[in-house]
């Protein structure tokens, strides 16, 4: 029942499937457009319906690099543009600003290993602006504040390490998202502390992959991470921390027939606001899950909406039935 009214507030939000392209101003998000095909528009056409922008490490393409190609979107665009990124590494930092919306990034669904946009900043880096630390936030390799975005067949990663069960510092995100309605298809997520930053706004993950350590999925956004595969490396901590303040929130994260397996002894959640919620269903745990099953920190463990439901009978043993479900949302 909690997969099905999650599903619900998701989907009343956010249109996914197989939809023709409308045109100027489309609110939603299409499987078309997760996908390129052999006719690309050149982005300097009037009245054409795809526009592609080819990146080519090699330098065969339109753009050598990935931040080159988001630079030559149209500010306040309004039309679906394609950012095809050949296979390679690219060793960069990526900002998709909040005035370019409607941008795909697509590589090879088959192999998105191939395709890769890494970067190495952490938390403690120094800023050279303001003489401080850049923080948690500015370290993402990868950053997208615009709406509509999509992603398939890629990697995002952060070569950060953060060693034991985190370091004051280390955090190193390898995507921050805060654009509303956003999707990822057979997505790669690297990283060790902080991989990925689901901060705010309606987003969809779908087929995606998912490594880290400490907290490596957190944040303040409503999403829907469905048939993902999670992954924890070295001594783990907790896989998600979410931040929910208040009641009057509709934001959770929703983990739906997801495998979590890996190396360590974690907790399936961190409360990381008063009223965080989190939602396991029919999820498969290889893992080792610390009894309590949940760690609220200084939160109050009666008002943290916890769900774990029809996972396998492992871990239902592992985890006290008190600690299997929270209040309600």
């Amino acid at each position: 029942m909690t997969c099905f009214l999650v599903l619900l507030l998701f989907w009343g939000e956010v249109k996914v499937g197989f939809g023709q392209i409308n045109g100027d101003g489309r609110k939603h998000i299409t499987w078309n457009d997760l996908n390129v095909d052999d006719h690309r528009s050149p982005l300097r056409e009037s009245g054409y319906q795809k526009r592609v922008i080819v990146v080519d490490v090699n330098g065969r393409g339109d753009s050598v690099t990935v931040q080159g190609a988001v630079d030559m979107v149209p500010e306040n665009n309004t039309e679906r543009v394609k950012i095809h990124v050949l296979p390679g590494v690219y060793r960069e930092k990526v900002h998709v600003p909040e005035n370019k919306p409607y941008i795909s990034f697509i590589g090879d669904q088959d192999q998105a290993s191939a395709t890769v946009i890494t970067w190495h900043d952490k938390a403690s880096d120094h800023a050279p602006t303001t003489g401080g630390f850049i923080g948690t936030w500015k370290s993402a390799s990868v950053t997208v504040e615009s709406d509509y975005f999509c992603a398939s067949g890629i990697t995002f990663e952060n070569t950060v390490v953060a060693a034991g069960g985190g370091v004051d510092g280390y955090q190193a995100v390898a995507l921050r998202i805060s654009g509303e309605k956003a999707v990822f298809y057979k997505v790669r997520f690297l990283g060790s502390q902080d991989t990925l930053l689901d901060e705010s706004g309606s987003h969809y993950f779908f087929h995606c992959f998912i490594q880290g350590s400490v907290d490596f999925i957190f944040g303040n956004a409503r999403s829907l991470y469905q048939e993902c595969e999670i992954s924890v490396v070295g001594d783990g901590f907790a896989v998600a921390a979410q931040h929910r303040n208040s009641v009057a929130e509709d934001t959770g994260f929703s983990f739906v027939n997801c495998t979590v397996s890996g190396t360590g002894n974690v907790y399936l959640g961190r409360a990381w606001g008063n009223y965080s919620r989190v939602i396991y269903s029919y999820c498969e745990f290889d893992i080792d899950v610390r009894p309590e099953g949940w760690r609220t920190g200084e939160f109050h463990q009666d008002k943290i909406p916890w769900y774990l439901e029809n996972t396998n009978a492992e871990v239902e043993e592992q985890i006290g039935a008190e600690e299997q479900r929270g209040p309600e949302p």
